[in-house]
């Protein structure tokens, strides 16, 4: 059964969503990435401060610092049986040195890698009205606009990564959450 994945698509392509209906789904954790950084902001720490100036505007958080936060979180023991990281991996370096890890086996082996696939013009509108509907900080149109930049120059590579690797599924993330859910399923070619 696939059970460590990697879910990796634009900004507002749907992962988080699919991520928390399979995670219940299999009773596995659902590792959201930006999840986590969102809470060290909250928790008004110089780390959570730092984090706060690099999501405002737009960029990626250093691939040390992330690296660091996810190895220290597969390594818990409600990993053990499985994971779906959600924002992680993020650039080619850090796809890399999980690849890396993952050659040791235990909680860094990766199963399959879904690329949730949905066009720039769905992107911006699907974030405006994330934006209108929870008013998150990193959703303002101009942030929007270079978060999906940083995207196609950062992230793109690393779905031709996993493709290299024989572990990318391709997800058409067009449709509604049902529908984009049944596709995620048949692409993992899982009995759930």
């Amino acid at each position: 059964m696939l059970t460590r994945l990697i879910f990796l698509g634009a900004p507002g392509a749907g992962k988080g969503t699919q991520a928390v209906k399979l995670a219940a789904r299999l009773g596995i954790p659902h590792i959201s990435t930006g999840a986590m950084l969102r809470q060290a902001v909250d928790s008004g720490s110089e780390l959570g401060n730092k984090v706060k100036a690099i999501i405002e505007s737009g960029a990626l958080v250093s691939d040390s610092m992330m690296i660091e936060l996810i190895g220290e979180r597969l390594r818990s023991d409600d990993c053990s049986q499985g994971y779906i990281l959600d924002g992680f991996p993020r650039t080619l370096q850090q796809a890399e040195v999980l690849s890396s890890l993952s050659a040791a086996g235990g909680n860094y082996r990766i199963d399959a890698a879904v690329f949730f696939e949905l066009s720039d013009s769905e992107v911006l509108r699907r974030l405006e009205g994330r934006r209108q509907a929870e008013s998150r900080a990193d959703d303002n149109e101009d942030v929007q606009r270079r978060r999906l930049v940083v995207y196609k120059e950062q992230t793109a590579p690393v779905v031709d990564f996993y493709k290299n690797q024989k572990l990318l599924r391709t997800v058409d993330s067009t449709g509604t959450v049902d529908e984009v859910h049944n596709l995620l399923l048949a692409a993992l070619r899982a009995d759930f």
